[in-house]
């Protein structure tokens, strides 16, 4: 398969996670929708962590079947275990740096300034850039590049099923993977529904920067479709999958806090398996045709 029709794959792949984006322009969802769209945010991420730490760990798994039959060395073993470990642990850990960072920009705001000042009058809004932003929409931001590493992974899957002349087995990932990310649309902009103001006002996310967090989630699935087409390396596969799973990891962890301050267990149990369910469901499709 040529290039072009190759990255029309990719699009078409990456394209559908725009499907999910309305959701941030709920008017204004109850408060037990909002808990459970958050939860079912959850359910999809966690899914997701399953889904890429799975690939991610089986060319470890090769390897070390290798070794016990005799046909192989350790030197794979310890090669992908080692970026296995460092892309987990970047993907985790920038993301600590990142929201360590952020704090101490707020702690900043807040803090005396001058002689006898009892506080900063200024708000976070006149700082400009990420500082403006309100939780939700760092936490959405961080949700898109999680999924953006991920789905550049896929991409690599699909240029290089295409490129190797396995059309049948590209079309099937392409179907797969375009059901995967119109629920990771709905992933990104969840904690959107919720974004609400100190005066209890929501904020309304403009179509330009929805639009931009799916540009973000599933534009990297074009970007590898273009990169695996011409060039196959199992190496780089399991450092964007196990950074995806690192950075998404640390999300999860986030929306959870989100859900704990509900105080609806009932919901998060409904959400969790809610979107559990969609991504192996989604999954199961790719499965069915030996992909």
């Amino acid at each position: 398969m040529g290039l072009g029709e190759t990255l029309l794959l990719g699009t078409i792949a990456g394209g559908t996670i725009v499907l999910g984006l309305p959701i941030g322009r709920l008017q204004r969802p109850a408060p037990s929708l909002r808990a459970l769209l958050n939860a079912t945010a959850v359910g999809v991420l966690m899914f997701l962590i399953w889904d890429v730490l799975s690939a991610a760990w089986e060319p470890i798994d090769s390897a070390l079947s290798a070794v016990h039959d005799s046909h192989g060395s350790l030197r794979p073993v310890f090669g992908y275990g080692s970026l296995f470990v460092v892309g987990l642990s970047v993907g985790l850990l920038s993301l600590v740096a990142y929201e360590a960072w952020m704090a101490r920009i707020a702690a900043a705001d807040r803090a005396p300034h001058g002689p006898g000042a009892m506080r900063v009058t200024e708000p976070l809004a006149a700082r400009g850039g990420l500082a403006a932003w309100s939780p939700a929409r760092r936490l959405a931001l961080l949700i898109a590049v999680g999924i953006g590493l991920h789905n550049f992974a896929e991409g690599l899957a699909i240029g290089q099923s295409a490129g190797g002349g396995k059309i049948a087995l590209a079309t099937l990932l392409v179907i797969g993977f375009a059901l995967h990310n119109a629920t990771e649309g709905f992933g990104i902009t969840a904690p959107l529904a919720a974004d609400i103001d100190e005066n209890g006002v929501r904020r309304m996310p403009s179509w330009g920067f929805l639009l931009a967090l799916g540009l973000i989630g599933g534009g990297p699935t074009f970007v590898g479709t273009w990169v695996g087409h011409g060039f196959t390396n199992e190496a780089v596969s399991v450092v964007f999958l196990t950074l995806a799973a690192g950075s998404i990891l640390y999300v999860v962890t986030q929306l959870l806090g989100v859900a704990a301050k509900a105080k609806r267990a009932d919901l998060l149990a409904y959400g969790l398996l809610l979107g559990l369910i969609a991504g192996f469901v989604t999954d199961a499709i790719v499965s069915a045709g030996g992909a």
